[in-house]
């Protein structure tokens, strides 16, 4: 079937470039000096080991080139960075957090804009930035920074537009309201930011949908509770779970939590931490059902619970459909793209794959890399361009090194292109981090597709095909 294009740009990302971090196998002589720190004793090593600290030689400078600037896109750009909370209480960060998520969402909805994601803007949190510097990393034109206070049932929000070009002040105002006023709020900050940028801006291209997503405040504070919770460790899923459980308990309509409960059943069982996979794929496919069912132009629910549904083995072809439409609804919403590049890997349709997980990364140019590699470079295998693979899964390993996939694509790789001793090398490693070489790969809809990855690990685990 079909795809819509990812949002037009001025020169396409390099995502093996965009990874700033020094391979572990570089060799060669540097000017530096190494301080012996004696012997030290380290986390999960027996024994102690010695530790060197490495200095510049005397005498060398250290050449710091700043990476280059990211070309601006043919569309206004904005970057959204995490608001204070001056609310006088740490514990409410995830709401401040939240409070920005759901401005970028807003501002997304406007298809003229190219917004950055969170997963890049919120790389700056806690840190004293020029946005001159902000606007050539991410290569955006505009910068909104702002702050949060939330003092019992009153919540005021103040924001600041800068030109990120010049440092120039644009706009600066605040709003205050009640919490039932929250969502009006937000929209308000997008409204009037948009509004500052292109003056021709029709204010309804900012409405959200037609219906509030929850009249539950409660409700909705668990929900922030729980997306804050299972972004910040694979580990908190299960309680990620049980508080957007919590939400829909209250208001079982709400579809942003019911969207995310079926993402995060995916993330159980697809990560091993299901005590019983087969509940959790009942469950994780009724929560997204029922989210379907209450989307409306939610960009965010129809994204989650399509993959959920993919996942969980619903027809492939109806679910690319549903991201499809969310992507023409927020065509700035990076993880939309990158979800849309798994599932076209799966779909077997590995070119247009790389295509949106490169339109993910240009939208979060500061994100963590190794998934969007894993992914890309896994591409390139199903499409037989090995060569190209390699390096991709390399670097995807690096930055990621407890992912299983990379490893498992890598091997295959490896062996298709006759290294047979790398690949019985990387499924060494592999095997430090899982006990399965060869697993199902049934999510892979080609039948080509999966024959080529288990006849390459079959290879590289030295078995006979």
């Amino acid at each position: 079937m079909g795809s819509i294009s990812p949002p037009g740009l001025k020169a396409s990302p390099n995502p093996a470039g965009s990874a700033s971090r020094t391979t572990p196998f570089a060799r060669g002589k540097v000017e530096a000096e190494f301080a012996d720190l004696g012997e030290q004793s380290l986390k999960n090593i027996a024994r102690p080991l010695r530790v060197y600290r490495v200095e510049p030689a005397a005498g060398t400078k250290q050449a710091v080139t700043p990476p280059p600037a990211l070309p601006l896109p043919d569309k206004p750009s904005i970057a959204v960075l995490p608001f204070a909370n001056i609310s006088g209480d740490p514990e409410q960060d995830y709401f401040a957090d939240g409070m920005v998520e759901e401005i970028i969402t807003a501002l997304s909805r406007i298809r003229w804009l190219f917004v950055i994601a969170r997963n890049s803007s919120f790389t700056y949190k806690g840190q004293a930035v020029d946005v001159k510097q902000v606007g050539r990393e991410l290569g955006v034109r505009y910068v909104l920074e702002g702050s949060v206070r939330k003092a019992g049932n009153r919540v005021r929000i103040t924001g600041q537009l800068i030109d990120a070009a010049t440092g120039a002040h644009l706009w600066a105002d605040r709003f205050d309201g009640s919490l039932e006023d929250v969502f009006e709020l937000q929209d308000k900050v997008a409204a009037s930011v948009a509004g500052v940028i292109e003056p021709a801006l029709q204010a309804a291209e900012t409405a959200r949908s037609t219906y509030r997503p929850t009249n539950d405040l409660t409700a909705y504070d668990l929900y922030l509770r729980a997306y804050e919770m299972s972004l910040s460790s694979a580990g908190k899923i299960p309680e990620a779970l049980r508080l957007a459980e919590q939400a829909i308990a209250r208001d079982p309509h709400y579809g942003p939590a019911l969207g995310w409960a079926a993402l995060c059943c995916y993330r159980l069982v697809d990560g091993g931490q299901s005590e019983d996979p087969m509940v959790d794929r009942l469950k994780g496919t009724e929560f997204a059902r029922r989210a379907l069912e209450v989307a409306g132009d939610d960009p965010g629910i129809l994204i989650n619970a399509a993959f959920a549904l993919a996942f969980f083995g619903e027809d492939m072809g109806a679910m690319l459909a549903l991201v499809d439409r969310a992507l023409a609804l927020n065509p700035s919403y990076a993880r939309g793209w990158f979800m849309s590049g798994v599932l076209r890997l799966r779909a077997g349709q590995p070119d247009i794959a790389i295509e949106h997980v490169e339109a993910s990364l240009r939208l979060s140019p500061r994100a963590r890399v190794g998934n969007s590699l894993a992914i890309i470079g896994s591409a390139h295998i199903l499409s037989r361009r090995f060569d190209e693979a390699a390096p991709k899964l390399r670097l995807a390993i690096q930055d990621h090194p407890s992912s299983s996939q990379p490893y498992r694509f890598l091997a295959a790789c490896y062996a298709h292109m006759g290294r047979f001793d790398d690949a019985r090398e990387i499924v060494e490693l592999l095997r430090a981090i899982s006990p399965v070489v060869i697993p199902d790969a049934s999510y892979l809809r080609n039948a080509e597709h999966r024959e080529l990855l288990l006849s390459g690990l079959r290879l590289a685990a030295g078995e006979k095909t």
